[in-house]
């Protein structure tokens, strides 16, 4: 059977469109701007585990606890991290998706790690089989989405030091950045098979490397041009200019993780402008899930409620 491309999936989508009705380009679904039939207004908002965690020595907290908070706190859903999971054994996976239900929430992503970026072809096939052992994961979960990254050339150092060069990085010596975005772009189509399989969306993050601009980003989700690839939109990594940055991905974004700074950021801090990136984001028919990723050095008791009023505020429809 012929597969859907990802483009004929949203010309048929935007089809649908017609007077105050804006069909989202990526899932379909209509949003209207007339809250007379009482239905949901605005976007879900999610939180990542990270948000409670954030790398910090002896923060790290189990899955089921930050479900507890996300909870308490008034979200509408988390965005697990797999590297904060205790175990991927299905018997620990299935006691996760059933206390997320029991607390009301949707386990709405899972932001997970693995790099294309590298000569070395078992290097790179070895990514593959991680990220397609990953999507078996959410599946498992019944998550519908997973972050997933292109990875980096390496050259930088420690995450510090590439946070101290803004992200930037030189390509690997005898190489060069087109080759680096043929191995990623031929990497994630040997994941696509099981991403459709098993309805798992793969969702492409601007999460440095290779997939630091906007530019870059959608070379390769054009490049592969399918329904199972769409971008992951995070307000936090592009440095300069977000505005006009964010803008160019919002029509293809299935999900967005939205970054707050509260007492100063881990590596550095923004002045993000979130009514105006949801009023971007609803332009282009935005209506997925909004995942707070706190990443500042407040208490998460006080940083975490405060951010989501934030985002709560500035993401619904008025």
């Amino acid at each position: 059977m012929e597969t859907t491309t990802r483009r004929a999936f949203l010309t048929g989508a935007g089809a649908a469109a017609a007077g105050a009705v804006v069909s989202h380009p990526i899932i379909g679904q209509a949003a209207s701007s007339d809250g007379a039939s009482g239905a949901r207004r605005g976007n879900p908002i999610a939180v990542s585990t990270y948000s409670f965690w954030r790398f910090k020595d002896g923060l790290k907290m189990p899955i089921e606890t930050c479900i507890d908070e996300a909870a308490r706190m008034g979200f509408d859903g988390v965005d697990i991290l797999l590297m904060q999971m205790e175990s991927e054994e299905n018997g620990y996976l299935q006691k996760l998706k059933r206390h997320a239900l029991i607390n009301g929430l949707d386990l709405c992503c899972m932001s997970t790690h693995q790099g294309f970026v590298t000569p070395d072809a078992a290097r790179r096939q070895k990514n593959v089989d991680l990220t397609v052992s990953q999507i078996e994961i959410a599946h498992r979960l019944g998550i519908p989405i997973i972050r997933i990254n292109t990875g980096r050339w390496g050259t930088s150092g420690s995450f510090d030091d590439l946070m101290a060069n803004r992200g930037i990085e030189p390509v690997l010596p005898g190489h060069t950045e087109d080759e680096g975005f043929k191995w990623v772009i031929d990497c994630i189509e040997k994941c696509l098979p099981k991403a459709e399989e098993c309805g798992v969306i793969l969702g492409l993050e601007n999460h440095w490397g290779l997939a630091r601009t906007p530019e870059g980003l959608l070379r390769i989700v054009n490049a592969i041009d399918s329904p199972w690839l769409c971008v992951l939109l995070d307000t936090g990594n592009f440095l300069e200019e977000p505005y006009k940055k964010l803008e160019q991905c919002a029509p293809q974004t299935v999900l967005m993780q939205a970054k707050t700074y509260y007492g100063g950021g881990l590596w550095y801090t923004l002045e993000l402008d979130y009514p105006r990136i949801a009023a971007i984001m609803r332009k282009h028919g935005f209506r997925g899930y909004v995942s707070l990723e706190f990443e500042g050095n407040e208490d998460y008791q006080t940083a975490i409620p405060k951010s989501l009023a934030l985002l709560r505020k500035a993401f619904s429809i008025v």
